[in-house]
């Protein structure tokens, strides 16, 4: 979780957002094989070093984007430091290591995130700005949906969903995108293990 709210922008409630992620991971069925690992105040700097540490399956990024399809991180003065979506793609092209899915929770990444999507299974952004509530709900059941096993295809609808049960404004913003040649339904990130998930079969 990579989180970013430069001064001078719009307060955003990431904690909030991080939180519900981490409830619904811990209510999963697989919580033992999930490590949510939270990055704050986020550099360009900070983004390499995350990649090159953790080797993640997910990066996750909150925060503001520009109308012209940019994600804003932080400068070392903590002014906001817009990343051109080409210059943003070309990192998971070079540091993917593991990474399987990039979800940008921020306003008008959806350029970013087909940009993100030549180089990775799954990328999911927004066409527009989102209320912060809807941002949060549609992250916290995606998650959830990955953490019982589901894939990112059922994730993404499950997020989706939740918004409309809820009636929060929203549930036409996020965007799924997947590399030529992947299936978002074929996406799992946690499969079930043979020794404990497997439903005994009768000899």
């Amino acid at each position: 979780f990579l989180g970013a709210n430069p001064k001078s922008t719009e307060p955003l409630r990431l904690d909030h957002e991080a939180r519900g992620i981490a409830e619904k991971i811990q209510s999963s069925k697989h919580r033992s094989s999930v490590q949510l690992i939270q990055r704050w105040a986020v550099r360009v700097d900070d983004l390499h070093e995350a990649l090159l540490q953790e080797q993640p399956d997910i990066v996750h990024f909150s925060g503001h984007g520009t109308p012209e399809g940019q994600i804003i991180l932080e400068d070392e003065d903590s002014s906001p430091k817009p990343i051109k979506r080409e210059a943003f793609a070309d990192v998971f092209r070079v540091l993917k290591d593991r990474v399987r899915v990039v979800v940008l929770n921020a306003s008008h990444s959806r350029a970013q995130a087909e940009a993100v999507a030549r180089h990775i299974d799954c990328a999911v952004g927004m066409n527009d700005a989102m209320p912060q509530s809807a941002a949060i709900d549609f992250a916290a059941a995606f998650y959830q949906a990955i953490g019982f096993g589901r894939s990112v295809q059922t994730a993404f609808e499950l997020g989706v969903n939740a918004l409309k049960l809820k009636r929060l404004e929203g549930a036409d913003v996020p965007a799924l995108f997947a590399r030529r040649g992947v299936s978002p339904s074929k996406v799992i990130l946690l499969e079930p293990s043979p020794s404990t998930d497997a439903t005994p079969q009768p000899q």
